[in-house]
């Protein structure tokens, strides 16, 4: 059985989002809708401020620009770690990799990010840092 790659992002535990060289949400998997809480047709067409929280958006939109321009990313291969909103205003901490899908022209075109939630970790993580903290380690 060949799976196709609608397959895979039906299918893939992890959410998927693919937005083009503006920053326009162009991709939007099952998985994302569940992690964000906005359905496909709210996210495809936005763009990825609908995830970013205020704060952070200067500069994620310096570092995009950047990115798309160069056509390099110095996230290739790291495993990013960031706040990030849910549909209901909540934020949670995501944990991404990306990778840059070139045009016809082998110029950046689109972005992909594989997101998952990782706020259970942050969260064990940071009390563990105030435990240590309070024991004066």
């Amino acid at each position: 059985m060949t799976l196709t790659l609608e397959q895979f992002l039906r299918e893939i535990g992890d959410a998927v989002i693919i937005s083009d060289i503006a920053g326009v949400i162009t991709t939007w998997n099952p998985a994302a809708e569940r992690m964000f809480g906005f359905t496909e047709s709210e996210a495809i067409g936005a763009t990825l401020d609908i995830i970013i929280p205020e704060r952070q958006r200067q500069r994620h939109w310096s570092g995009y620009q950047k990115t798309m321009q160069s056509g390099i990313t110095r996230y290739g291969t790291s495993l990013l770690k960031v706040p990030a909103l849910k549909r209901d205003g909540s934020s949670i901490s995501i944990a991404f990799t990306v990778a840059l899908l070139p045009g016809d022209n082998g110029t950046p075109a689109s972005i992909v990010a594989i997101i998952r939630d990782d706020t259970s970790r942050f969260n064990e993580e940071r009390a563990l840092r105030k435990r240590l903290a309070d024991a004066g380690l």
